[in-house]
């Protein structure tokens, strides 16, 4: 009886701290989802009114007057451009470590290490570099240059690549090489097999990588603020525009937040399974 009863008070206290960390954790989303139907009346008020008229003045706001679909729309170009460039030469590279051992381990924590420089350190360089490949033809043709799209999609692509890599190769490395074996004997170049035997063994693992990928470039903000002005601004840099010399804009602010995490969030629970099973790949050896 003693026994049971210690049982259910363990089950109910960790049961308890889930509960906890997840209100925790959901509480600023709840907030800010309610503060972007809000009247302007009722965000800036002590104490919080839980009891208000909805209203979707906040959305016109940002949709319609600050215009924000656009930032929505260069977000996802950028975005989903980078992280196909970097899962595309990311898995290529990472199997040429997990199955060649390329540097000998070396040239791996080389790339590795380039993930831990600061951004902050290389933004100026970056930005010198991209105003004058800008003012030539080859740079206005590729859209390569400040406040162009492609200035971000490097960016972002040399940045996530390393991760990308790291994460990969261990994916790579838990694939068995007799499968490889076979398929080369069947007549099937190297390529044929990264493409037709490994890559689809390494799916969730790829699935994974390409998430996180996605998700970084979409909320980065350092370098979409610096090489960016108007024609190439992502959501973040278009979430900062309601901070103005008059005040900040909160109902709007929420709104337009609100709008930049919905996609996100939306993709992630599609990918979740992807996700569940790349995350616990391998995990389990026999």
């Amino acid at each position: 009886m003693l026994q049971r009863e210690s049982s259910f008070a363990k089950e109910a206290l960790r049961y308890g701290l889930i509960v906890l960390v997840l209100g925790f954790i959901v509480f600023p989303i709840a907030w800010m989802i309610i503060t972007s139907f809000k009247p302007a009346d009722a965000i800036m008020v002590s104490p919080p009114r839980f009891l208000f008229t909805p209203t979707l003045e906040n959305y016109v706001h940002a949709i319609y007057d600050k215009n924000f679909l656009f930032y929505i729309k260069n977000t996802l170009f950028i975005s989903v451009a980078s992280t196909i460039i970097v899962v595309v030469t990311g898995s290529l590279a990472a199997y040429s470590f997990a199955r060649y051992n390329v540097g000998d381990g070396h040239l791996l924590f080389f790339i590795l290490s380039t993930k831990m420089f600061p951004a902050i350190a290389v933004i100026l360089p970056y930005f010198l570099i991209f105003r004058e490949v800008g003012k030539t033809g080859i740079g206005s043709f590729l859209g390569i240059g400040l406040d162009r799209p492609g200035a971000l999609i490097i960016s972002y692509t040399v940045f996530n690549l390393p991760f990308a890599i790291w994460l990969l190769v261990s994916f790579f490395q838990d694939i068995p090489r007799e499968l490889e074996h076979s398929a080369r004997l069947d007549g099937l170049s190297r390529l044929k097999v990264l493409a037709k035997v490994v890559c689809p063994l390494a799916a969730p693992g790829i699935a994974v990588t390409g998430v996180f990928t996605l998700i970084f470039s979409w909320n980065e903000f350092l370098f979409a603020y610096i090489l960016t002005r108007k024609a190439a601004s992502t959501v973040t840099v278009g979430v900062e525009s309601f901070f103005t010399l008059q005040g900040i804009l909160w109902g709007p602010v929420a709104a337009a937040a609100t709008i930049s995490v919905l996609p996100m969030l939306v993709f992630v629970l599609a990918m979740q399974r992807y996700m569940v099973r790349g995350l616990t790949f391998g995990a389990v050896r026999g």
